[in-house]
């Protein structure tokens, strides 16, 4: 099924196929990989599939039992899983230019493999998607050792879209949109939903500079920006194509952060060691 731009696919497309393809790109962490599968396993809907591609060294995170166990569940629940190992190692935006290739459902979820969506996260974010029409809603990941640390003046800039009506933006450095970035520091948005008292079910989408680590996008709008096709422009050792991508595609249909965020950032060490080449920079020519 080849999806058109329209922002009015159902949830639940006929025949049983998946509304969502949930992608998520692993390397190491076999103990968050579980983690982030349960949260998985706790959504209510829509309907979707999980690809989970790794290039971990040796067996691979499959071979954990927790991960199985995990694999096992969302089985049984009816959601397929699909496991990958996808090496040799080309770069971050290769191995997601080779996940958006497998997928084929309407939307798909950009996951990093440590996060814990708590229930209800999916739903909340597939349906303000549908609802927007715009080309991705990002649920920013929050560390919730930081509940204590509250920065209110890294919230200063919080803007809520109207009627959550999401318009296109162009996001650069230097420009006061990009000034947004430190709204996902530490467990802003947890303090930022709980001060707009948001109603159970409802959500408030916002503008963002970029989103990490749980990202829904509209699949044909995503393709129709170019994905990660940028990958063989980019040496191995980079960082910031999500940036990239999500800039190519706010500009075209839109993008926003979406509150509150359910998202929660297991705060493991970052496997992520080399950074020297900034995707964003190199391919928008900042």
């Amino acid at each position: 099924m080849t999806p058109q731009w329209s922002g009015e696919w159902a949830l639940e497309p006929p025949g049983g196929e998946p509304a969502v393809d949930v992608l998520i790109p692993s390397f190491g962490r076999p103990a968050e990989v579980a983690v982030t599968l349960s949260g998985l396993a706790a959504q209510d809907g829509p309907a979707f599939r999980v690809i989970l591609s790794d290039q971990s060294d040796g067996g691979g995170v499959a071979d954990e039992p927790a991960v199985r166990a995990m694999v096992r569940v969302l089985e049984a629940q009816g959601r397929p899983v699909r496991l990958e190992r996808h090496l040799p190692r080309r770069g971050l935006a290769e191995h997601r230019s080779y996940l958006l290739g497998l997928a084929d459902a309407p939307m798909v979820l950009f996951l990093d493999n440590d996060v814990w969506l708590e229930p209800g996260s999916l739903e909340r974010m597939s349906r303000a998607l549908r609802t927007a029409g715009c080309g991705f809603v990002g649920s920013a990941v929050q560390g919730l050792s930081y509940l204590d640390d509250s920065r209110p003046h890294e919230r200063a800039g919080l803007t809520l879209w109207p009627g959550n009506e999401v318009q296109p933006e162009r996001i650069r450095p230097g420009t006061d949109a990009f000034d947004r970035w430190p709204l996902h520091n530490a467990a802003n948005l947890a303090h930022a939903a709980a001060e707009l008292a948001i109603p159970p079910g409802e959500w408030r989408l916002y503008r963002v500079a970029w989103v990490g680590g749980c990202v829904l996008f509209d699949r044909a709008a995503l393709v129709d920006c170019g994905g990660f096709d940028f990958w063989d422009r980019l040496p191995p050792g980079h960082a910031g194509e999500d940036v990239a991508a999500q800039w190519r595609v706010m500009e075209r249909y839109g993008g926003a952060g979406i509150l509150p965020s359910g998202a929660v950032h297991l705060e493991a060490p970052t496997t992520v060691d080399d950074r020297d080449t900034d995707a964003a920079r190199e391919i928008l020519g900042q």
